[in-house]
């Protein structure tokens, strides 16, 4: 099992939670998020990426950020409403993070050191980066903004990581 699951995270609800709890043994695509931004949309695709996959071990985590361009000012409680309101997100979310710098969350500090399909390691470029985990909490993807969640790409990684 992998030391990412133990980190500890707070839900958006503001209760005290670890990876390894909001994931339940599933596999995950984490995602940092932001409502005012111009990716915001994916939202839509990450829900349905959740409904589609759910039952064979699959979850989407949200991770809001307001690190770039201040797209995620609002509350705890703006952002669930929002998300619920506007898309209909079912998946879980944590309270906001930050995912780059001096105050990146571990659970960033851990993930941004994963390359993408290029080779490329580092920071998170923008909201709606996605790194897909199987079930033991082993990063086997990542995604930069631009690929969107139903990308052939991100369906197969997710797909890999899945149980039959």
């Amino acid at each position: 099992m992998s030391d990412l699951l133990d980190l500890p995270l707070t839900t958006l609800q503001g209760e005290p939670t670890t990876l390894g709890a909001l994931t339940a043994g599933s596999a995950a695509l984490v995602v940092n998020v932001a409502s005012r931004c111009g990716l915001t949309p994916q939202y839509a695709q990450l829900e349905a990426l959740q409904r589609e996959y759910a039952d064979r071990g699959f979850t989407v985590l949200g991770v809001p950020c307001n690190q770039f361009a201040g797209q995620e000012p609002g509350t705890a409680e703006e952002i669930a409403t929002f998300c619920s309101g506007t898309y209909g997100v079912t998946f879980p979310m944590t309270g906001k993070l930050e995912v780059n710098g001096a105050g990146a969350h571990p659970l960033f500090q851990e993930l941004t050191a994963v390359p993408d399909a290029t080779g490329e390691a580092g920071p998170v470029s923008w909201n709606f980066e996605k790194w897909v985990l199987d079930p033991h909490g082993a990063v086997v993807a990542r995604f930069r903004p631009s690929t969107t969640p139903d990308a052939p790409e991100v369906r197969a990684a997710v797909e890999s990581v899945l149980h039959p």
